[in-house]
């Protein structure tokens, strides 16, 4: 749609731009905040590397297409840009599963948080998200390699997806098909539902507090990776439901919607966070009061 890449380009720039600025402060205030050192904020540094990683994976693909005019990628450099977003999103469903862990620890048993989740544990539960990604996503590349491309060679998306290029395949896909399909229920269905069993628990754990003001309390540490996990999933149900069922709806709509898909997360996390976790936003505001007052 090169007609449409002129209108395009400045706000996806702008959300590339927030995307770093918003997370690198996150991590930036986290870093040198000593009281924030500690395991709820470690797990939001995390979340906030891996949204830059996510988006610094689409990067190359959509300045090329919508700065540049240069719609076209190497297929070897598709494959790997197929990789580390595949790879990146599943990590980032790790991550809210630990962050889910992290939130039932700190309300079932706060007196032990600390000494549960130490910098050791901390590490050995980013390795395990880091390794379980790589593990699943590692054939993806081999099993769209092997297939032959004798047709269309025209993505759907400004970046490559593997369910967008296996449709260009004139070869069976079932084994891409089944394997895509297993990846999504084992990884995002099952991290899907161990989110949605720790609130359960959560829950029942805050229901058990006598008091109403401990129970908000509680309910309010909850609040920001609760809006982490429904920026992850809800962007995601919907360009699912758009691919199945908004065939017969504009190449804008479904362009936009996968962008929104991998932008919109990462640019929105880091606000979240600042607005709704008042030890961040307090930093936050101490630092640039500081710098105003240098000024």
């Amino acid at each position: 749609m090169p007609d449409k890449n002129p209108w395009m380009a400045f706000p996806l720039g702008f959300l590339y731009t927030l995307t770093l600025l918003g997370n690198g402060t996150i991590l930036a205030v986290i870093k040198i905040d000593q009281s924030l050192h500690e395991p709820m904020y470690y797990f939001v540094s995390i979340l906030a590397l891996t949204d830059v990683s996510l988006s610094m994976s689409t990067l190359p693909s959509m300045l090329s297409i919508f700065w540049f005019n240069a719609p076209e990628i190497p297929f070897d450099a598709c494959i790997t840009q197929m990789f580390f977003i595949h790879g990146f999103g599943v990590v980032e469903s790790g991550v809210l599963v630990s962050m889910a862990f992290d939130r039932f620890v700190a309300i079932q048993d706060p007196l032990r948080y600390a000494s549960i989740l130490t910098h050791g544990i901390i590490s050995k539960i980013g390795i395990a998200v880091l390794t379980r990604a790589v593990c699943v996503v590692f054939p993806v590349p081999f099993l769209i390699k092997r297939l032959p491309f004798c047709r269309s060679n025209v993505l759907s998306h400004s970046y490559c997806l593997h369910q967008d290029a296996m449709r260009l395949a004139c070869a069976s896909t079932h084994i891409n098909s089944l394997y895509g399909l297993t990846i999504v229920i084992f990884t995002l269905g099952l991290d899907a539902l161990i989110i949605l069993f720790s609130y359960v628990l959560i829950l029942k754990t805050v229901l058990g507090i006598a008091s109403r003001a401990e129970r908000l309390k509680a309910l309010n540490t909850c609040l920001s990776h609760v809006c982490a996990v429904l920026l992850f999933y809800v962007p995601l149900i919907g360009v699912t439901m758009i691919h199945r069922f908004g065939k017969h709806l504009s190449p804008v709509v479904h362009t936009l919607m996968a962008n929104i898909y991998l932008l919109l997360p990462p640019v929105l996390n880091p606000i979240v966070y600042s607005v709704k976790t008042n030890q961040i936003q307090r930093r936050i505001i101490q630092v640039f009061q500081r710098r105003k007052n240098r000024a």
